[in-house]
This record gives C-alpha cells, sequence and structure tokens, in this order.
C-alpha cells in the first residue's frame, strides 16, 4: 500500500485506477475505521450524491476527472485536517467493453495528515 502523508490544509489525491476502457456503474469512496453509514463519496448513475457523504467530507471532495477518463476512479481530497487520517477505500463496480457482468475493484489508500515535522 501507498502511504500518503499531507500536512493541514493541503489537497490529497487518494488513487483508484481501473482498466482504461472501463465505464463506471457505482462508485464509492469511504473510511472503513469510522464505521458509519455515510461516505467519503458516492457516485451512480452518472452523478455525485452530496447527500450521501459524511458530513465532515461534503464540498470537500471531488473527482480528479470528472469524466474518469482511462480507468481513473481517483479523487482529491481538498483541505485536510489530521481528523482526516486513516485509510480510504475506493469500490467501484464497472463493466468494461468486452464484459456483460459488471466487476468489482477495490483499492485502499492509507492517509496520515500531521502538522509536525
Amino acid at each position: 500500500l501507498q502511504e500518503i502523508t499531507a500536512r493541514p490544509g493541503q489537497y490529497v489525491p487518494l488513487q483508484c485506477q481501473g482498466p482504461r476502457d472501463a465505464s463506471v456503474k457505482l462508485l464509492e469512496w469511504n473510511r472503513p475505521d469510522l464505521k458509519s453509514d455515510g461516505y467519503v463519496f458516492f457516485y451512480r448513475n452518472e452523478r455525485s450524491y452530496e447527500n450521501y457523504q459524511l458530513p465532515s467530507f461534503r464540498g470537500r471532495v471531488e473527482l480528479s476527472d470528472p469524466e474518469m477518463k482511462g480507468g481513473d476512479f481517483s479523487v482529491v481530497l481538498k483541505n485536510v485536517t489530521t481528523n482526516d487520517t486513516g485509510t480510504y477505500e475506493c469500490r467501484a463496480m464497472i463493466v468494461t467493453l468486452n464484459e456483460t457482468t459488471p466487476s468489482e475493484i477495490r483499492n485502499l489508500v492509507p492517509l496520515t495528515v500531521t502538522d509536525a515535522g
């Protein structure tokens, strides 16, 4: 796992990569360690749903590439605080060109936000 270290106030890219020809049916970013029902980011039917987001993440998360070209499901977490320290999980349900059944991609991104050092 590629761990990310950031300072408070920074914009942090959380990487998630799928097949280049993938189209996304569902994209979820969450923080399993928070043990809550909300999401860091939730995308379905070609739009994101802010009301499914945890309040602390609303307005702070956006897709790195809004069109998710080339299977890029990464998001940018803006204006991070030490409370954002934790492990982020990307989960995407995708369909590739020659497949009819969706497949799942999962990726974990550990993030540490510190103002030390």
